[in-house]
């Protein structure tokens, strides 16, 4: 009984002892803790506050995640520089289409230019053959000089020319081509029947009348002329009577100083313009034989 008291006061005593211990060692710690606490440390990713930061020193301590920070600064500066690129080719090519809409714009313009410079041409050449053929006729008929075939009724009478007329006018003979056999409608465009009706004409002018002077001088009626390369009726005759003149040089080989062109317009018509039978008769070449010789 005694002794079982006396253990019980020993061991009472050892665990106050180790109480006293262990107190002094966590006393401490616990300070510690409540001082942590109440400084309001974010440190620590669990004691909640602020975000967590990598202390400045982390990166250097780690040399991999400094080379992929570094790879990836890289690419992002390769990727700029790619944007940079995509906007200037997409402005480069705008200027490019710029550029090309004024050159098709400026093409168009140059082709009117032209067709207006080729136009201007052709009346030019038109007035300029019209004076000359006025003056041809004018130095035939009152130009002594030239030698003169008095008899050329008699040398018409050799023509054979189908039916198409030959006819003796005071001291000139005519062959009366229909234009409408040579030109397309309304235009100077030989189609492609007029060798039919010229070849002929041209191979007997050139046999009857080797020497003689002659004139083309083409006629049209009073129609109006709408579109095309002319304007007027005197500008259509010249053309007519200029392709006339270049077919028969270039093809049946007539000499060009035997001819000369005469564009009348709608002058001198042969029946009324008020019939298309009389429009169609006022629509002409004339191959006008004169007795002068060149």
């Amino acid at each position: 009984m005694n002794s079982s008291k006396h253990y019980l006061r020993i061991t009472f005593r050892n665990a106050a002892k180790m109480t006293v211990r262990n107190c002094a060692v966590l006393t401490p710690v616990l300070v510690f803790f409540v001082a942590f606490i109440a400084s309001g440390c974010t440190q620590n990713p669990y004691l909640g506050g602020s975000a967590w930061q990598r202390p400045p020193n982390a990166l250097a301590a780690n040399p991999a995640e400094a080379r992929i920070s570094e790879l990836q600064r890289r690419a992002q500066l390769v990727d700029d520089d790619n944007r940079q690129l995509h906007i200037q080719m997409a402005q480069t090519e705008q200027k490019a289409q710029v550029y090309k809409d004024e050159a098709d714009l400026l093409r168009t313009q140059l082709a009117e230019v032209s067709q207006q410079l080729e136009s201007t041409r052709i009346a030019r050449e038109a007035a300029e053959s019209q004076v000359k053929g006025f003056q041809a006729s004018t130095q035939l008929r009152g130009n002594a000089t030239l030698q003169a075939n008095t008899d050329l009724a008699k040398q018409a009478a050799r023509l054979n020319l189908g039916g198409i007329p030959v006819e003796k006018d005071r001291d000139v003979v005519r062959i009366v081509i229909p234009a409408d056999q040579v030109f397309q409608p309304g235009t100077a465009q030989i189609h492609a029947q007029a060798a039919q009706v010229l070849d002929p004409v041209a191979a007997q002018v050139s046999t009857v009348f080797p020497r003689q002077r002659i004139g083309i001088e083409s006629y049209t009626d009073n129609a109006q002329i709408y579109g095309g390369s002319v304007a007027t009726s005197h500008q259509l005759t010249s053309a007519q009577a200029l392709a006339v003149l270049d077919f028969l040089t270039r093809r049946s080989g007539l000499p060009g100083q035997q001819l000369f062109t005469v564009a009348q317009g709608s002058n001198n018509p042969r029946q009324s313009n008020d019939t298309p039978a009389g429009r169609v008769a006022n629509r002409r070449i004339e191959l006008v034989i004169y007795p002068d010789t060149f």
